[in-house]
């Protein structure tokens, strides 16, 4: 069942078009990610899903409601860390976290939480005095204190170490086995090929690519990358004709060749026939990296 539809989204500033037509839906149990570089319109869009945002046309609906106009009955449905948030400096992380839970009819105990987020030693701490890091955390844990249906994570682990990077992401992982849905932007491409299911890949302000990551991945250029140094030269006439073949770069007696499977058992049978040997021999599967890089080109150059 979808918990999140989005369709023909559209929203202008000032007459620049920041959502251009996006659609996408987000299955229940599911951890969607929104890939994009910056201005793609990745935040507009999840905040249009939020109600934080009035779409200038299009229709966005999450558990059936739409965030404007059944905002309040959204909120009690969806968390939200935000990109950017601010708290009163002098709160402490246990007033923050306990006044958030005051908002929800059946809150999470957020004692578990703080434990699980690095916080327990923090609850006397003014939010003015905790560290970047740290503020982090505790905006995960107030999205998440409400024990919502769905949650929102705009740059989930923005300013975190790569630990506590980490742990974060085993957290979400364990949110999502407990039946919690979630949408997550990000930056980092580990963080999306590790906890997402499917990814929307935004570029001017429309959806580039919709697909798991290891579609997207297939949809690279290069899927596999072929290195060596061969121990006698190579025709390019032959290197050419290789099935499956992207590109082709040599520098320093060094051939990189990018392709499919195909295009590494060609290799190995070009190299048999001519009687070459492969030294330093390298076979690299792309990332989401390579297929963000591919799928966003034009903007990104």
């Amino acid at each position: 069942m979808s918990v999140i539809e989005v369709s023909e989204l559209r929203k202008s500033y000032g007459g620049r078009r920041a959502v251009d037509g996006v659609s996408f839906t987000v299955e229940e149990g599911e951890i969607f990610g929104v890939l994009g570089p910056n201005g793609a319109g990745k935040t507009t869009t999840v905040e249009c899903v939020e109600g934080l945002r009035v779409p200038d046309s299009g229709r966005v609906r999450v558990t059936g409601l739409d965030p404007v106009a059944d905002h309040a009955r959204v909120a009690q449905v969806l968390g939200a860390q935000l990109q950017q948030t601010e708290l009163q400096p002098k709160l402490t992380v246990r007033e923050a976290l306990e006044m958030y839970a005051s908002f929800y009819p059946r809150p999470a105990d957020w004692r578990p939480l703080a434990e699980r987020l690095g916080l327990a030693a923090r609850l006397t701490t003014r939010f003015a005095r905790l560290s970047g890091g740290q503020k982090q955390r505790l905006f995960i844990a107030l999205a998440l204190v409400g024990a919502p249906r769905v949650v929102v994570l705009d740059e989930l682990t923005t300013g975190l170490d790569p630990r506590a990077r980490r742990d974060t992401w085993e957290l979400i992982e364990d949110v999502r086995a407990g039946g919690v849905t979630v949408l997550l932007v990000t930056h980092f491409m580990e963080e999306a090929q590790r906890l997402c299911d499917r990814i929307a890949v935004v570029d001017q302000g429309r959806v580039a690519a919709l697909d798991t990551p290891a579609g997207l991945i297939r949809r690279s250029a290069g899927a596999t990358v072929i290195s060596f140094t061969p121990s006698a030269p190579l025709d390019d006439d032959d290197l050419t004709g290789l099935p499956g073949l992207a590109s082709i770069e040599r520098k320093d007696g060094r051939i990189t060749l990018s392709g499919t499977d195909d295009t590494v058992n060609s290799v190995i049978t070009l190299l048999a026939r001519h009687r070459v040997t492969a030294h330093q021999l390298r076979v690299v599967d792309a990332t989401l990296d390579d297929a963000f890089l591919d799928l966003t080109k034009e903007t990104t150059a």
